[in-house]
């Protein structure tokens, strides 16, 4: 099989998946119109220096590491298929994992921000989750601010001697957590308590997310550490590639 048709093959699989998955009425990540214009507005320029060195950081790998595209692939279905998994927690947001810590530690945070809002935009038009307004709000939380915890958290296990598959599941887990806490922070500013402001606010929206989503983050540190163990297996090649030619790129 060519490299042309392993793209082509990998697109159906993510295009298949995003027709057959179960869709329910309400909205996934925070919904169509409910963040004000300035807001999307400030959010989706937040993610656009991410996009740029992702788009960067992708045409480079296309080139060098063609043995990495299906890797690149598997993790985007990932992504998606774990994200639509979602526990309604929220009036204009819902619980789910990510899966962009995966993401994050195999191809670095700006890659993720190019894989998360390709899902967010499959997500929006196919599954009626999320919007396009809150585009980049969606997409700074579950695609910028996660992985650059995760990524930022594994580098720190590394230096502290963790055991590798630990490290792996608690730089995942908690990446998951901290995209809730922006996704809070976001709906926070968005709409500040009349008693409290911001703060009260931001305290009430983690209340409401807390129960659903600290098992879903146990859960996908879990599953993230499952598939880095697989990936040691029987993608060790590609692994010690993207290690080697990861260096002096964006984190």
């Amino acid at each position: 099989m060519t490299s042309s048709e392993k793209k082509i093959l990998s697109l159906s699989v993510m295009v298949s998946l995003a027709i057959c998955v179960p869709q329910t009425a309400h909205g996934m990540h925070i919904m169509e119109g409910y963040l004000p214009p300035a807001f999307c507005v400030f959010w989706g320029a937040l993610c656009l220096p991410f996009l740029v060195a992702g788009v960067i950081a992708l045409r480079k790998l296309t080139q060098n590491q063609r043995r990495s595209l299906l890797l690149l692939a598997m993790t985007g279905a990932f992504v998606f298929v774990i994200s639509s998994l979602k526990i309604p927690s929220v009036t204009g947001s819902c619980s789910h994992m990510t899966g962009t810590g995966l993401g994050a530690l195999l191809f670095g945070v700006p890659v993720t921000s190019v894989l998360g809002i390709i899902v967010l935009v499959f997500q929006t038009l196919l599954l009626a989750h999320g919007g396009l307004t809150t585009l980049g709000a969606n997409t700074f939380s579950m695609a910028v601010a996660g992985p650059l915890v995760t990524v930022g958290l594994y580098q720190i296990g590394k230096k502290l001697r963790f055991p590798k598959l630990l490290n792996v599941f608690l730089a995942a887990a908690l990446g998951d957590l901290l995209t809730y806490c922006v996704t809070s922070l976001q709906l926070a500013i968005a709409y500040p308590s009349a008693e409290g402001g911001i703060g009260a606010s931001f305290l009430e929206f983690l209340t409401v997310f807390a129960p659903t989503q600290l098992p879903l983050a146990l859960i996908e540190g879990i599953l993230t550490m499952v598939v880095m163990v697989g990936l040691q297996s029987y993608a060790k090649p590609e692994l010690s590639l993207l290690n080697t030619q990861r260096r002096g790129l964006f984190l």
